[in-house]
């Protein structure tokens, strides 16, 4: 099975080709420049690499969120885009848990992970996992301990703290905060993503969990700040009236 994964949840992000199980292709994005600058072009220049054509591709696969609200809605249009034109499906894929996967495939049953995400802010995304006797990549890999949230870190391991302890921390959220977690666990830098997107595509896939393009929606946690704007707009215009 051939899969094509993009990761636009940050700046950079990243794309890869998958071909049986295997990572073939991954290229970081430019940072220097925006996804609707660089997409579809760096797509199509890592096909090239892989020495494959978008009509080769199986599946496509789509970091869904949390992130970057611009940069979550460029790489979900473009992957729906080239999913339509080739009639096939998508499989999307948290990038909390991406990072959980990338996390664990060092670690035995039982260990835990938390995935924390840079949401700015002074706020981070974050989710935790349990490590399962599963195979890797695979939909039973991980067990959802706490649910992706955004919060403050500190806030975010007080909640935990109720729990067991978590073994490693991994994301550029762990890195920016890592004051905070390093005393108490092991920090793993923020892997590229589209990879592990692309392996845990194939697992779905192969399983038979896919999407028609037009069902994929981002997983934003956070509300955009456009609508939080409008809806102070609104009230400011409703206080206004009422005196």
């Amino acid at each position: 099975m051939r899969v094509l994964a993009l990761d636009t949840t940050t700046r950079g992000g990243s794309v890869a080709l998958v071909d049986e199980g295997r990572v073939v292709v991954e290229r970081a994005g430019d940072p220097a420049r925006t996804h609707a600058e660089r997409l579809p072009a760096e797509i199509l220049s890592a096909l090239q690499e892989a020495g494959m054509s978008l009509a080769a591709v199986d599946v496509f696969a789509i970091a869904a969120g949390p992130g970057s609200f611009t940069g979550l809605r460029i790489g979900i249009a473009t992957i729906q885009g080239l999913a339509v034109v080739q009639r096939r499906r998508v499989v999307a894929v948290s990038a909390l848990e991406a990072l959980g996967h990338a996390a664990s495939g060092a670690l035995a049953p039982g260990a835990h992970v938390g995935a924390w995400m840079d949401a700015h802010r002074g706020e981070v995304f974050s989710a935790l996992y349990r490590v399962a006797a599963a195979p890797l990549f695979s939909r039973a890999r991980l067990v959802e301990i706490d649910p992706a949230a955004v919060g403050g870190p500190a806030s975010t391991l007080d909640r935990w703290g109720a729990g067991p302890p978590v073994d490693v921390f991994i994301g550029d959220g762990a890195a920016a905060y890592s004051g905070l977690v390093g005393e108490r666990s092991r920090r793993v830098a923020a892997p590229l993503l589209a990879g592990t997107i692309g392996l845990i595509a194939a697992d779905r896939a192969r399983a038979g969990e896919t999407l028609d393009p037009a069902g994929v929606q981002p997983l934003y946690v956070r509300r955009p700040d456009a609508e939080i704007d409008r809806e102070r707009r609104r009230e400011r215009g409703a206080g206004s009236r009422e005196d």
